[in-house]
């Protein structure tokens, strides 16, 4: 709690209650819009008062909401009052907020407002936000909690207006962009058909709107018989031609939708290495505004996709002890080169592996059994088809039993091909794996972050020589299976090794300056 005198407390900015009063007309569409249509003749005479009536009780609240929440910048902590009928106060000291990151919704971004949150490192509902400041008070808010957090919190010298300073501008360097035209590009490998799944749920409740049974199908037959079309008469370069014209137009709006996501994302898209961290900013409607300290940063993984990987076309992302979207992955470079990744790797303090590096496949062992694993289900059901087929129907026999086996030999060669390209390799300072055959995934974890090494083993594991390593990070996934038990000893033994050599009482007194 603060031992020293404390500023009064700050409503948030007062265009929070036309954010309401926005958002409660939005939510008011849908509503009146049934009650529009379900009310007869009487129409819009019974849907305006209660469109009216939603906006007026949204109001209301807003106006409550934001006149009861207040909060005071301390010595020592942030505080935040809130609650109409029942009030609440929440105190965070400055050394528990990890970082402060700023969110701009549609709306109160055309307002020129943000969300601060801070960071607590509990997650989920334990982080502290304040919704919505201007951005200049964002900004200078988040300067300002990242100033107080490395000061001494018991300097007796501090004085309150030391608190109300505008702090000095940090300088950045741009490490990745993304301009319209590499969103372009990126939109054509992000088909969607998301909007026909919209379309169709809207559909469900099209009855309800309009005279016309949608779901009949003696309608549609009787529509085509009243206009003539004989489907069955024409030709078939025709019936050809229509379904390769239906072809067509699905990929044409399945991309773009996803050109739309990505526009919508990734808008604007800017990752910058500054003093502090690493700085990302995107979207076109809903802005983030996202810090990532270095020291932070668990590890890297770079993943792709089956058509993008042939094209040369990868995604960088940050494991970080920074919540982002209530997540440890960070994305720093959605859709970039290989060249465009490595400076990003390096400015994080990990490398790409090294070409001439010693890398180690999973047990052969470990393949055969999960090989067979795979297809043992299928052999089961070749099995089961065999008996009841011999029995009830011999002439499928052939058919039933040849079904599964052939899909037990695909699952048995899937699996040896991912088994092919599932390794691992240890460094000076690094532990790396890749796994995937159409779309090669990797992940890359410093040595020195690793919180522990874990070996599993199950009963067939066992028995047969082999075991999964888990490596402990504070955040996120770390595991490699099927590595064989002795190689599991030995990156144990030399990771521990790395983590007793090290004094992380001056290594974290390193990072904090």
């Amino acid at each position: 709690m603060n031992e020293g005198p404390q500023p009064e407390g700050q409503n948030t900015d007062p265009r929070t209650i036309l954010v309401g009063v926005l958002s409660s007309a939005q939510s008011a569409v849908i509503p009146a819009a049934f009650v529009m249509f379900g009310s007869g003749g009487l129409g819009l005479v019974v849907a305006l008062p209660v469109f009216a009536g939603i906006i007026a009780v949204g109001t209301l609240f807003s106006y409550i909401g934001w006149k009861r929440l207040t909060y005071t910048i301390g010595t020592q902590d942030i505080r935040v009052e809130s609650g109409v009928i029942s009030r609440s106060a929440r105190s965070v000291p400055y050394e528990r907020i990890q970082d402060v990151s700023l969110e701009q919704k549609l709306l109160p971004r055309l307002l020129g407002l943000v969300s601060v949150k801070f960071e607590t490192g509990a997650g989920g509902g334990e982080d502290l936000s304040l919704s919505y400041l201007t951005e200049e008070r964002g900004e200078e808010l988040r300067q300002l909690v990242r100033e107080m957090r490395e000061e001494d919190a018991s300097s007796p010298d501090r004085q309150q207006g030391e608190a109300a300073a505008k702090p000095a501008v940090e300088t950045a360097d741009a490490l990745f962009t993304m301009g319209p035209q590499r969103l372009l590009t990126f939109g054509l490998f992000e088909f969607s058909l998301a909007v026909f799944a919209v379309l169709a749920g809207l559909l469900q409740y099209a009855d309800s709107f309009i005279d016309f049974e949608i779901w009949d199908l003696d309608v549609w037959r009787g529509w085509v018989d009243r206009y003539g079309i004989d489907f069955a008469a024409l030709d078939a370069s025709l019936q050809l031609l229509g379904a390769i014209a239906g072809l067509a137009g699905l990929l044409v709006i399945g991309s773009l939708t996803g050109m739309v996501r990505v526009f919508a994302r990734e808008w604007g898209f800017l990752l910058e290495r500054t003093p502090r961290g690493f700085r990302r900013r995107r979207g076109l409607f809903t802005r983030t505004d996202v810090v990532m300290p270095a020291h932070r940063v668990q590890g890297v993984k770079i993943d792709t996709g089956f058509i993008r990987y042939r094209f040369g076309w990868h995604g960088l992302s940050f494991i970080s002890l920074a919540q982002d979207m209530g997540a440890s992955n960070h994305v720093v470079a959605p859709f970039a080169r290989m060249d465009e990744i490595e400076p990003i790797v390096d400015a994080a303090g990990f490398h790409l592996p090294a070409p001439d590096i010693e890398w180690h496949r999973a047990s052969n062992r470990y393949l055969v059994d999960s090989s067979f694993g795979d297809a043992f289900f299928f052999l089961i059901g070749a099995a089961a088809a065999f008996v009841s087929t011999t029995i009830y129907a011999p002439e499928w026999t052939a058919l039933a039993t040849g079904i599964p086996l052939v899909l037990a030999g695909l699952a048995a060669i899937a699996n040896a091909l991912s088994w092919s390209r599932q390794r691992h390799a240890l460094d000076a300072t690094q532990i790396m794996a890749m796994k995937g055959v159409l779309s090669p995934r990797s992940q890359i974890a410093t040595r020195l972050k690793l919180h522990s090494v874990e070996i599993s083993q199950g009963p067939v594991a066992r028995l047969r020589g082999y075991a999964t390593l888990h490596l402990g990070q504070a955040v996120g996934e770390f595991s490699i299976p099927g590595v064989p038990i002795e190689r599991a000893r030995e990156v144990r033994r030399k990771v521990l090794e790395t983590i007793a050599a090290t004094d992380f009482s001056r290594l974290e007194s390193q990072q904090a300056t």
